[in-house]
Formats: C-alpha cells, sequence, structure tokens
C-alpha cells in the first residue's frame, strides 16, 4: 500500500473561479522523503490542504479526483481521524499554537487522545529531544521568534506520531542552527519510516530528498529522483528556481 496517492486531483477555491490544481497524480512509498518546490502562487500549500484533509472538509470549493493516505480517501475521513495518519505544519505556525508553554503545546495532542500520563510525558520528553529544544520547555509560545514557533510547531505535530508529515516551508525562518536541526530530525524520523512531504522554496534545504516534485502554475511538471533532477541544468534554468 502507498503512503500517499493522489489521483486525476482537480481543485478550485470558488465553484465558478479558476482551478489552482490541475489534473495532479502521484505516489509516493512508505519512507520516502519528497520534496515539493515551485514558485510563490503555483499550489503547493493548496497541495498540502488537500493531503490533510483541510479541503475539502475546512475549505468549500471545487473538488475532482482522490487523496488516499495509508488507503484511506480523504474525501471519506474526518480531519480528527485523518490527523492520526498524516500531520501537518503550516507555513504560519501562529495558526496552530494556542498553549501557554511549549511542554503544554506538544502534549496538547496526546492529551486528547487520552493517553496514559506516563507515555505522553515520553512522548513530549522525546520530541524535545529530537528537535534540541529543551531549553524552550516552559517559554510562551507566543513570545518565541519565527523559527522557534516552526520548531514547536514540528514538536506538537510528532507528539501524535503520524505515520505521514507534510511540511509547508518549515525551514523558511529558521536560521542555519535551526534548519540543520529540523534537517537531522527530519533524516533520523526518515530512517525510522515515516514519510515526509516537504515545501521549500530554497532547493539546499530538501536536497536530501528522496524525490523531488516540481509544480508549475498548478500542474506537476516533474516528478523525479532527487540526482537526475538536480544534473538538469537546463530544467532549472528555465523554471526561475534557481
Amino acid at each position: 500500500m502507498k503512503a500517499v496517492e493522489v489521483r486525476g486531483l482537480n481543485y478550485g477555491y470558488h465553484v465558478d473561479g479558476p482551478t489552482v490544481l490541475k489534473n495532479i497524480n502521484f505516489q509516493v512509498n512508505p519512507g520516502e522523503m519528497i520534496g515539493v518546490m515551485g514558485l510563490s502562487g503555483c499550489g503547493k500549500s493548496t497541495l498540502c490542504y488537500c493531503l490533510t484533509g483541510i479541503i475539502p472538509h475546512s475549505r468549500g470549493g471545487r473538488l475532482e479526483g482522490e487523496v488516499l493516505v495509508n488507503g484511506k480517501n480523504t474525501r471519506e475521513h474526518t480531519i480528527a481521524r485523518l490527523a492520526l495518519e498524516v500531520g501537518m505544519v503550516f507555513q504560519n505556525p501562529d495558526t496552530q499554537l494556542f498553549s501557554p508553554t511549549v511542554e503544554d503545546e506538544i502534549a496538547f495532542a496526546p492529551e486528547n487522545m487520552c493517553l496514559p500520563p506516563d507515555h505522553i510525558q515520553e512522548r513530549v520528553d522525546y520530541v524535545i529531544d529530537l528537535l534540541g529544544i529543551d531549553a524552550l520547555r516552559e517559554a510562551n509560545p507566543y513570545q518565541l521568534s519565527g523559527g522557534e514557533k516552526h520548531l514547536v510547531a514540528l514538536a506538537s505535530v510528532l507528539a501524535l506520531n503520524p505515520p505521514v508529515l507534510v511540511l509547508d516551508e518549515v525551514m523558511s525562518q529558521l536560521d542555519k542552527t535551526g534548519r540543520e536541526k529540523v534537517a537531522a530530525a527530519l533524516q533520523k524520523l526518515r530512517h525510522q519510516g515515516k514519510t515526509i512531504i516537504a515545501v521549500e522554496h530554497d532547493l539546499e534545504t530538501i536536497a536530501f530528498a528522496d524525490r523531488l516534485m516540481v509544480i508549475d502554475h498548478g500542474e506537476l511538471v516533474r516528478f523525479d529522483r532527487t540526482e537526475i533532477l538536480l544534473a538538469d541544468r537546463d530544467f532549472w534554468a528555465a523554471s526561475q528556481l534557481i
């Protein structure tokens, strides 16, 4: 079974409006890391919303085709149920932070799963150690830098232990040290069997991905092994991505 399977995906935010995603088809194997690139406004974030069920459950519009995560059709399951399969870190982390301390933020989702307190603490300690944010444990998330907020948002998603992660430019506001922390964590998670789909603008930050996907004006124009795409200098020059 594929970790993610997208078949004939078309989407527009308004029924009579423009089509933002156009006939998207791809498959992702369990344990793969996929990098997603494209110019601003090409549909990358919209694709993330489709993969996590935010579209169609929280946003209307016109959706055609199918999105399956671990065999589950996102149309047929609630966002809460899909959160056990796929976790997303948003481009703006403020939209998913609301607890008074970082530790509380990370513990929130496992608490709502009614896990035993000792299991919750184990998950909290694990993701804090994984991301190297122990110094932020008692901090107020709202008072953190943009990069630190991204790390905390990622930690809160990891606390649910979903097999698939969707990351919408989580490294965009991180300094060099922060990017190195996240890259090391993603490598470790991949080795543990997590499937990771990471949207980024900077090719260097996701050059270690197994495959790269390039979206242009809502269309999937390339999807290939990273080393093959990186070697295609003419494509990158024409795409204006580097």
